[in-house]
């Protein structure tokens, strides 16, 4: 294995180029339109990169020089450590490894409906797998920096995002995510997501079908299918970014507000159901104890036929303390000890009334008590 030798990458929807990427000599990205796409395609990240005849140079930060849309391309968290340990195995150093070389790593692989050319693919094969077997591969990985199937894993989960370890598969002709165990993880928090999202489907949040798929080792491990493909015979990628991304904020960091969040939807989406189930995942966040919920958790779909954006269905739904207690993205400025009276103040600035946003609230916070998961809260 080598690192390509790459000056330049095209970027594609559904075959059709979308523009292509180069690196300008200070190590930025610098991204260009085609002439094509700008009769007739849409911008993939409107704030960032609207629909114009010119050249866009990204700024070092966020996202070390690239931008948040294509970063989202990228592999993030398990992802990421496969790719540089795979990398550090042939005797390379990751740091080393440019966005334009690791961009051609995901080539059609990635999360949502950009693809990226020249591609240095890993091939899978995704169906027919033992999760038992992966997760002992994952779970070796992690103790001892080694993994006999190392070359699997990759290819099974090198383009994926999240801290835990997951793998990209096929169930019934459809393709899903399963995770598994981090090495912080009980064995059985397979089974716990699968209760928190359930639970969530119960206090009217979209939710994408999950399942609880069954171990000899543990309770169950949890699988989700994607909602940025469409169909099985033919297969429809849907254009996905993630809040981060369309902001041009780090995931990393914790700089976001739910009162932010209301205003990017409201100007995407323009639609009263998606501040509702927006403001009903910021409840349902509190409630449950789900702290991480960072920049990256909230992602909006486009829609190129109809040429509009949505929310995209609730995902990575945990519970988790944060970091000294504090959330990720904050409601009514607050980090932690937020009351009902903190997410009406966000819920009534986001256009719902008041009774309405406290019924909403009340609601899910009964169900999730009588729901008997608090348990493990901090």
């Amino acid at each position: 294995m080598r690192i390509p030798d790459i000056n330049r990458v095209r970027v594609s929807f559904h075959g059709e180029t979308v523009g292509s990427i180069a690196s300008t000599p200070e190590g930025l990205m610098a991204f260009e339109y085609a002439d094509e796409w700008l009769a007739n395609g849409f911008s993939v990240s409107p704030f960032s990169l609207p629909l114009e005849k010119r050249v866009f140079v990204a700024r070092w930060r966020p996202f070390d020089g690239i931008f948040g849309v294509f970063d989202d391309s990228l592999p993030d968290g398990w992802g990421r450590l496969l790719v540089d340990r795979m990398l550090a195995k042939h005797g390379l150093n990751p740091w080393e490894v440019g966005f334009l070389a690791r961009l051609s790593f995901v080539g059609a692989s990635g999360m949502g409906a950009l693809e990226y050319e020249p591609e240095t693919a890993i091939a899978a094969s995704l169906g027919g797998l033992d999760f038992d077997v992966v997760a002992e591969e994952c779970a070796r990985l992690l103790a001892t920096n080694e993994s006999g199937d190392l070359d699997e894993l990759l290819a099974l989960g090198g383009s994926s995002g999240g801290a835990r370890p997951k793998v990209l598969t096929e169930i019934e002709g459809e393709e899903w995510i399963v995770k598994f165990p981090s090495s912080v993880d009980s064995e059985n928090i397979g089974e716990r997501e699968y209760r928190i999202a359930k639970l969530a489907m119960l206090c009217g949040l979209d939710v994408p079908e999950v399942r609880l798929l069954p171990s000899n080792r543990c309770s169950g491990y949890f699988g989700v299918r994607r909602f940025d493909r469409i169909g099985a015979d033919p297969l429809r990628k849907v254009h996905m970014a993630s809040a981060g991304a369309l902001l041009e904020l780090s995931h990393r960091v914790p700089n976001l507000e739910y009162e932010l969040l209301m205003r990017l939807t409201l100007l995407l989406t323009d639609s009263a159901r998606d501040i509702e189930q927006l403001y009903r995942l910021m409840c349902f966040n509190v409630f449950i104890g789900n702290r991480d919920d960072h920049a990256k958790n909230f992602s909006f779909l486009y829609d190129e036929v109809a040429g509009r954006w949505s929310l995209s269905p609730a995902y990575d739904l945990t519970q988790n303390p944060g970091t000294y207690g504090e959330r990720a993205t904050t409601v009514n400025g607050k980090g932690k000890g937020i009351t009902l009276d903190d997410l009406l103040v966000v819920g009534t600035k986001a256009g719902l009334k008041r009774s309405w946003a406290r019924e909403i609230a009340e609601g899910i916070e009964s169900k999730v008590e009588s729901a008997g998961l608090l348990d493990c809260l901090w």
